[in-house]
């Protein structure tokens, strides 16, 4: 049994980055701008949960008639490029140190974001591998299943060896299934409440990771 991660919203809270993404464009614009920190994080927090990402910095800025094609990539890149404060949540720490390896971690998304939020939070040690889809190119980001066959060939196994634990059942799981591996789906995070699309859902679905352990332990995921 091989067990992979997803990470964002799976193994910590995703929010805690876009926090201190928000934290690093605030601060940079109070540098830059003259706009106070703590009202400019405060401001991004209530247009993120009213009005999601989209157009979150043009909408931050437009009312200072800082909307400019520039400023908003400056915040971008801010906003990316930043050095993240993160925190593994200690359970999930405990968890990866008592699991049966080897672990590995596939990711999608910006390849230097990705490698901060893994740096951040001291993940490396605990995996045998670190898969950021990106790296790979685009078009091998899940729901691709590229970089689960290069674990599935490094470790001379079945499909049906490999366990994916994630959170998102947009893209996170349906090919896999396809493949016949397991598939774990966490309900935390932004796509908790998700309704998937038949054959995209995770065949197990648990509340929280932890409940992962009893699974191993008792080794009661099907493989």
């Amino acid at each position: 049994m091989i067990l992979i991660f997803d990470l964002d919203d799976t193994l910590y809270d995703e929010r805690q980055f876009v926090e201190s993404g928000f934290r690093a464009v605030a601060n940079m614009a109070q540098q830059r701008w003259q706009l106070d920190a703590g009202a400019g994080f405060q401001r991004l927090c209530q247009l993120l949960d009213s009005r999601g990402r989209g157009r979150i910095f043009d909408d931050w800025l437009g009312p200072h008639n800082l909307a400019t094609k520039s400023n908003i990539s400056d915040c971008v890149r801010s906003y990316r490029l930043h050095k993240p404060v993160l925190t593994l949540p200690k359970a999930h720490r405990q968890m990866l140190q008592t699991l049966p390896g080897p672990l590995y971690l596939v990711t999608d998304g910006h390849k230097i974001v990705q490698q901060n939020k893994v740096e951040a939070l001291g993940l490396a040690p605990y995996f045998k591998r670190v898969f950021i889809t990106h790296r790979f190119g685009i078009k091998h980001a899940k729901p691709s299943t590229y970089c689960f066959e290069i674990i599935r060939k490094a470790e001379q196994c079945r499909w049906q060896d490999l366990v994916y634990i994630g959170d998102n059942p947009t893209k996170d799981f349906v090919n896999l299934n396809n493949k016949g591996a397991q598939t774990i789906r966490i309900l935390t995070g932004c796509h908790k409440d998700l309704q998937a699309q038949p054959g995209y859902d995770a065949k197990t679905r648990l509340h929280t990771l932890t409940e992962l352990m009893p699974l191993t332990e008792g080794n009661l995921i099907n493989v």
